[in-house]
Parts: C-alpha cells; structure tokens; sequence
C-alpha cells in the first residue's frame, strides 16, 4: 500500500509537473503569437500607409502636369477653348489613366477635353451638385486638392474627380476663389498604375473605404477574396479626407501551420517533460526502494542467519539429549538384559527418545517442503468428529501423565466436509502439543469446536479455540511466534524439547487451508489459539463412499509371499523381521535387478506384493517398478508399494507415475505396514 501510495504521488506529480509546463509554454507562445500579430500588424499598417503614399505621389505627379494650367488661370489670363484644348492634350498621360481635363469657373464646368463622350459635363454645378459638392466645397475652403469618388461619372463608366482650386488675386493683392481645374480619372486604371494589386501579391486581403456623405462605406479598392475576421484597420490621411485600411493575411496573422506547429508543441513538449520528470522520479523512487530492499535482505539474511545459528545451536543440544539418552540406554540395555523390567524401561526410554528424533528430522523437512511451494492439499470427505476422536486418544494419556486437566467441546451441524484430514490433523497436534508441553502440571487445556457460516454456498467454517494456563509467551516475542527457527526459551530455561518449527509449520498450513490463526498469551498466564478454517460441506453422493472405504474389512496376510527390493541391510533385515513375526513370507532382492530376476524365476501369482525401495545401485526403484507393469503376463498387474526415505509429496507423485501402488515413508511403522498392506493386497 505504501509503494502504492508514493507511485501515485510521483504521477500526481507527473500531471502537475505537465500542467505548470502546459501553463508556462501557453503564456510563452501567447506572448510569441502576440508579438508576431503585432509585427505583422505593423508590417501591415506600413503597406497600408506605403500604398496611400504611392496614391497620394502618383495624384502629385498628375498634378504637376496640371500646375501649367492653374498658373496661367491663376494669373488672370483667359485662356480659349483652343488653347485649353492644346494645353489638355499635352498633359494627357499614355495610360489613359486621366480620362478627361476640366475647368470650372466659380464651380461650374466650361471646358471639357476631350469634349467627344463628355459634352454631359459642360454645365454641370459641382459647387451644387448633390454628389459632388461636398469635396468641391472642402477645396475650395481648404485650398487643397480632393478627391470625390469612386463613382460612375455623368460621362459614364467609374471614375473619380480630382478638384485643384484656383485662387486669383483681386486689385488689392487679396486671393479670392476662381474655380477648379479638375482631372476625371478612371478609376480601374488609376488602381493598375499604381500596382494596388501587389498587396494581394503578397498574400494580404485587403478593402479601402471612406465614409460617405451619409456615414456609409465607400469602397475604393479590394482584392479578389473578402477580408477575414480579426483585420488590422490603418487610418490614412489624404488631402480633405481620410481612407481606412482594412487588411489582414490571407493566412491569417499566426499561419496554421504555426499554429498547428505551436498546439503539437504545447502538448508534447510539457508531455516529454512530465515523462521524464515520472521517469526520473520513478527510478529514483526504485533505486530507493531497491536501496531499502537490499538493506531489508541483508538485516533479514542476518536475521536469519542469526536465527538459524540459535537454532543449530538449540536443534544441537535438542538432538543430542534424545541421542545421549538412546547410546546411554542402549549400552545399559546390553549390561542388563538378563533383567527384564529394566531392559523393558530402557527400549521404552530409547523408543521415546527415538520418536522425537524422528519428529525433529518430520519437522525440518515438512518445513523445507512448505517454503519450496510443494505444498498441496488433498481434499477428501473427513468426519470432523472422528478427528477430534482422534486427538483425544493421541493427548488423553499425556495430559493425564501431567495431571493436566483436559476439556473437549464440540458444537458442529455439519460434520462431513472436504479436507485434507492429514494436514488438519497435524494442525491441531502442533497447538495441542504444544499446550500440553507448556502447561505445568495442575494445569488445564481445553478444546473447543463450533460450526460458523461460510462465506459462500455450500461451504461452512470451523472455529476452533485450543486455550492453556501455561507458561504464556511474553508480549515482546508474540510477534515471533510464527518465525522460522524461532523459540522464545531454549530446552534447557524451559525443560521442553523441540525445535521451533512447530508453530510456523501451523501457520503455512493455515494459510494453504485460506484459514486464519491468531495467538494472544500472557508470561506466567497462558496462551490462547484461535483457528478459523473453512472447508466445503460433503455430498450424500460423496459419503458412502468415504464409508465403504472405512468399512473395508482387512485381508489375512499370514502365509502370504512378499518380495522385498532393499539395499540396505539393516532396513531389510528390519523389515523381514516385522513380516516374519506377523506369519508373512519374505524374499529379498539387493536391487532392481534382482528383483526382476526373482519375480522372472517364479511363476505368475507366486508373490502377492512387491516391497520396492527407491534409491538402489544397478536399477532404481522407479525403473524396475516400471519394468513389471510391462510383463507380459499377470505379473504386470502385481501390487508394488514404495517403502522408501524420499518422503516428500513429489517423491510419491513419481512413483505412482511409475507404476506404483502405495507409498510408505521410512523408518517404517509396523502398523502403517501391515494397513498398507492389508489395503492393497486383495
């Protein structure tokens, strides 16, 4: 949960780290495009303000052609018609740009070159006139040059008037108004000379308007596209007059291709940055965390390494008391077999000594098993209340030894269920064992056993709660109590023997079952375990046949011919000893060889069993079991039951797989014998 926690806290890091860059990049690239609009804005007004200029120079120039006209007017000369007529003629332009030249005495037009297509204009008022009188009056108040138009010309087609006033001097040297020379342009062919259409050229919309008489757009010029939204509109100043600029473009101040350049980088740059800052953190975080790792493996290698030293050292005085009591006893047996009470004390003495022992190496394995994972169960249908039978017949007898006063309830609905009946048993013999071992004498145990609901359909749960008034186990070391290796008092402080794997054995077991275990205990008070396990309840169609198993009467083995396939010399003679003393007879092979040359040298159904040890020179137990189930005859079908030391689960896998019947684990039980035995020889 914590390297949860601190993963995500990195990656919430990580989106803010995204979100302060995404921020920041935003803010840069809008104080980017904003500085890039306002250049591009001031590149526009300045071909807005150039393109005037050009129109205001190019109005300037035609002017000057004029000046020769207005200075002889000005002057007071009266000029005639056919000298106006010579004079127009030469300020003509080859472009046709001036359409035609007129002169209009207190505003009104006299003369018009060419007259062909302009004798409309002869007559015509501007001073007067309702469209043309407003710029003609602003020049002649203003004494500057103004342009009325666009518009369509009395003479026809779209042109724009160019008012100069004349001003003359009366007697007294004052000037007084005389009139105007006008120049009527034609409008298309104004905006060609001056090269209006090279801001389309480069790539700008643009519209030139003035307002008109009434507050309306005149338009003066666009280009072929209209303008866009988000124009830049530029104010330029003419003579009497203001044109606007509207102009914007064409791509836009920002082009798309920026824009769509500048949106990847908004993303991807404060994604790149967030990736590495997570990344960056992440491995910190690991190396950290694999830091810690390592300093945690070694201080718990040291731990362990520690605690299987105080193991060896407790295992070793807890395996050569057993040993000292069975070498001692075993030479004072041979002194004194001529007295048999005192032999009969020590064989009993030996055998306690020798079951312990044997427990001890049942202990180490069982956990070695555990930790590698090969562990499983076996579920089959159990009465519960046959193993709480059990229990007692195995703890009665202890507990009445130390006066210990035992109690057993159990309050079950359900006493069928599926369970692996072995590993429950030796769950319930650890902790009882273990109450019983702890509790001085005086003491009392008590069992309990009651039925709680399961948590699905079809199943139920047991709880049990196994609880002692004996020694207890102080608060600092309840928290060891499942470690490996770990006892809080040696042999020797507590006067109990064992080896500090008990416990922990219970817990795997427990957790394998999906049950759980809890422990409270007290120094000097008691200890109380509380075991909850569940288990699936049994089927009727399960149960008879659980029962017909357990009913199965057994078979006479007297008289009956085993092979025995053994290497070692003490385990056979052992063995055949225990088959010769229960009426069974017995031949015996050194090797897997061997015992198929035996079994070949008799005839088919001479041997009722075949007695098979494992690890054998010339031919293992494996391969010669394997060899009989592929006799041709009868003899295939013989029963063969491992008796062997390799006793972990896999080891029996193997030899079923190899053809095998039954397995027992060495040092041989008599009565597991005989059973198995009895079991398989039908």
């Amino acid at each position: 949960m914590k390297r949860e926690h601190k993963q995500t806290a990195i990656q919430r890091r990580a989106n803010l780290v995204f979100l302060l860059c995404f921020l920041l990049l935003a803010a840069a690239l809008a104080l980017f495009n904003h500085t890039t609009k306002q250049q591009e804005q001031l590149k526009a007004a300045y071909t807005a303000e150039s393109t005037v200029a050009n129109v205001e120079a190019q109005l300037n120039r035609y002017l000057a052609e004029s000046d020769l006209l207005k200075n002889i007017v000005s002057s007071g000369y009266t000029i005639s018609n056919q000298e106006f007529a010579s004079l127009s003629e030469l300020m003509s332009d080859e472009d046709g740009v001036i359409k035609a030249i007129e002169l209009a005495p207190s505003g009104v037009v006299q003369n018009v070159y060419p007259l062909a297509g302009n004798v409309d204009a002869i007559g015509l008022n501007f001073l007067q006139h309702s469209e043309r009188k407003v710029e003609a009056n602003l020049a002649k108040e203003s004494g500057q040059y103004t342009i009325a138009g666009p518009f369509e010309l009395v003479q026809g087609g779209i042109g724009a008037l160019l008012f100069d006033p004349i001003y003359t001097a009366d007697e007294s040297g004052n000037q007084k108004f005389w009139g105007f020379s006008m120049l009527v342009l034609d409008w298309e062919s104004f905006l060609d000379k001056i090269q209006i259409d090279k801001l389309q050229n480069a790539s700008y919309e643009y519209l030139i308007w003035k307002a008109g008489h009434e507050g309306e757009h005149v338009v003066i010029a666009q280009g072929d596209t209209p303008v866009g939204g988000d124009c830049y509109e530029v104010a330029c100043a003419v003579p009497n007059d203001t044109w606007y600029f509207e102009i914007r473009p064409k791509a836009g101040w920002i082009t798309p291709t920026i824009l769509a350049f500048e949106v990847i980088i908004l993303f991807v740059l404060p994604a790149l940055i967030a990736l590495g800052y997570w990344q960056t953190a992440l491995r910190r975080y690991k190396d950290t965390v694999h830091a810690a790792e390592l300093e945690k493996s070694a201080r718990e290698a040291q731990a362990a390494n520690a605690a299987k030293t105080r193991f060896l050292f407790n295992m070793s005085h807890d395996i050569r008391t057993p040993m000292n009591a069975i070498i001692g006893y075993a030479q004072l047996l041979e002194d004194h077999l001529d007295e048999p009470e005192r032999a009969r004390d020590y064989l009993g003495k030996i055998r306690s000594s020798s079951d312990f022992l044997l427990s001890l190496i049942n202990y180490v394995l069982e956990m070695a098993r555990i930790e590698s994972g090969k562990a499983t169960l076996k579920p089959e249908p159990s009465d519960v209340r046959e193993l709480v039978e059990s229990l007692s017949a195995v703890f009665d007898p202890l507990a009445a030894e130390k006066h210990i006063e035992t109690k057993s309830t159990v309050h079950i609905e359900h006493p069928y269920v599926l369970s692996d009946r072995t590993k429950v048993r030796e769950v319930f013999l650890n902790i009882i064992s273990n109450s019983i071992k702890y509790t001085p004498e005086g003491g009392h145990v008590s069992f309990s056993m009651t039925e709680l609901p399961g948590e699905e359909p079809g199943t139920l749960r047991y709880k049990v709660v196994v609880q002692d008034d004996g020694i207890g186990m102080s608060e600092e070391y309840l928290p060891h109590i499942f470690e490996e290796f770990s006892r809080e008092h040696t042999s020797t402080e507590s006067h109990v023997v064992g080896t500090g794997l008990g416990l922990p054995i219970v817990k795997s077991l427990v957790q394998l079952m999906h049950g759980t275990i809890d422990v409270t205990s007290k120094s000097g008070v008691g200890s109380t375990f509380t075991v909850i396990l569940p288990f699936p309840i049994a089927t009727e169609e399960q149960l008879p046949r659980r029962r017909a198993q357990a009913a199965n009467p057994a078979a006479e083995l007297a008289g009956k011919h085993l092979l025995l396939a053994e290497d070692n010399d003490l385990n056979a003679e052992i063995t055949i000893t225990f088959l010769q003393e229960n009426g069974i007879l017995v031949d015996r092979a050194a090797d897997g060889l061997q015992c198929l040359e035996l079994l070949q040298s008799k005839p088919a159904g001479y041997y009722a069993a075949v007695l098979m040890d494992i690890q054998m020179p010339n031919m293992d137990g494996y391969a010669a079991a394997r060899a009989i189930r592929a006799m041709p005859d009868d003899r295939a079908g013989l029963p063969i039951i491992a008796m062997t030391a390799n006793a972990f689960e896999e080891d029996k896998q193997r030899a079923f797989e190899a053809g095998m019947n039954d397995h027992i684990a060495k040092p041989i039980s008599v009565d597991t014998l005989l059973a198995t035995l009895r079991k398989n020889m039908k």
